[in-house]
């Protein structure tokens, strides 16, 4: 399944706005740097079921492998600038999801 795209969800609250704009501003290059595609944001998503529903922002984007994704999250360059993330959000989740297979 390694060689199939995967999207990557997050859920966090911000917490200080400009620490965050700061994660903002660098984020991009690296995403492209590793292949990957930023899908959308959403400060108001909406439940339809479930108990436990996402507070904050939730954002996906995605990759076209799982090997990219690891790469896109263990650049040293991705670390330095998400210490902003950590420093101006509560992360509730960054999730990795794979894509279905091909069928036959």
């Amino acid at each position: 399944m390694s060689d199939q795209p995967v999207h990557i969800i997050a859920n966090f609250t911000v917490q200080d706005a400009a620490k965050y704009r700061e994660y903002e501003k660098g984020f991009f290059p690296i995403l492209k740097k590793h292949g990957g595609e930023f899908i959308t944001f959403d400060d108001s998503s909406v439940t339809f079921e479930g108990t436990t529903p996402p507070q904050g922002r939730v954002v996906i984007f995605k990759f076209p492998t799982e090997d990219a994704a690891t790469s896109w999250y263990n650049d040293p360059d991705y670390q330095s600038l998400s210490e902003h993330r950590r420093a101006g959000t509560t992360l509730n989740f960054l999730t990795m999801v794979h894509s279905l297979p091909p069928r036959n």
